[in-house]
């Protein structure tokens, strides 16, 4: 069975975040959508099968298993909802920031 994917009110301001930060940094429209279309289009790849994505160390003391993929030099940090077929992004991390920045609050 397919899994739907729901993006977290966390992960859509950091989606948010980005585009304005390329939009700006790059004056160009055009160069922040196709980041962000590649970011939003990542996730797909787990519907049929959401277990590809490596572990979140960084997050393994927490109750929930979280896991990722990357695009680009962003992690999609997700969780699986086995029982609802839901994969649930948690998160869009920018790999360039310390590794510690993961545990900010949400």
């Amino acid at each position: 069975m397919k899994y739907k994917i729901i993006w977290s009110e966390f992960s859509e301001k950091q989606i948010d975040d980005i585009f304005n930060y390329y939009e700006l940094a790059s004056g160009s429209y055009t160069v922040a959508l196709k980041i962000i279309t590649g970011i939003l289009l990542a996730p797909d790849k787990l519907i049929d099968n959401p277990r590809i994505g490596q572990t979140e160390l960084a997050l393994k003391d927490r109750m929930t298993p979280y896991h990722y993929i990357v695009e680009s030099n962003y992690k999609i940090i997700y969780s699986i909802d086995e029982e609802n077929h839901l994969i649930k992004i948690a998160d869009v991390f920018d790999t360039r920031q310390h590794p510690e920045k993961i545990h900010r609050k949400k």
